[in-house]
């Protein structure tokens, strides 16, 4: 084939308001943004997340919002890893965002941000 994929460098989700969104991915759950974001012509945001990124988007959104499963885990979604998936329940519970448990046995959960797009949450092993 002659090159390979190795690593994942950034998920990308549509946000309508990146100061909201960055309230829940930088405020609830402690994402540090990437100071170094070029100006592309629209509003969003870089997190860290470990060596890899999430980048928020704002733009408008192409896809249906509403009429999203209940359950994250039958939708699109992005999934990271937590060291204390209670401390975060909690936090989540606090905040009132809603979630539901992973279906798998893991100790894991879905929830969505403000804009519908759905996390998965795993606390690692």
């Amino acid at each position: 084939m002659g090159f390979k994929i190795d690593d994942l460098h950034h998920v990308s989700v549509i946000v309508a308001d990146t100061e909201r969104a960055l309230d829940f991915y930088r405020g609830l759950l402690g994402l540090p943004v990437v100071p170094d974001r070029p100006d592309l012509g629209y509003p969003g945001a870089w997190l860290a997340l470990g060596s890899r990124q999430i980048h928020l988007l704002q733009l408008p959104n192409p896809d249906p919002v509403s009429g999203r499963p209940t359950h994250g885990g039958r939708d699109r979604h992005l999934a990271v890893t937590v060291d204390a998936i209670d401390a975060l329940t909690m936090a989540l519970d606090d905040a009132n965002v809603p979630y539901t448990l992973s279906r798998s046995g893991r100790r894991a959960l879905f929830c969505r941000d403000p804009d519908g797009n759905a996390v998965e949450v795993i606390e690692k092993t």
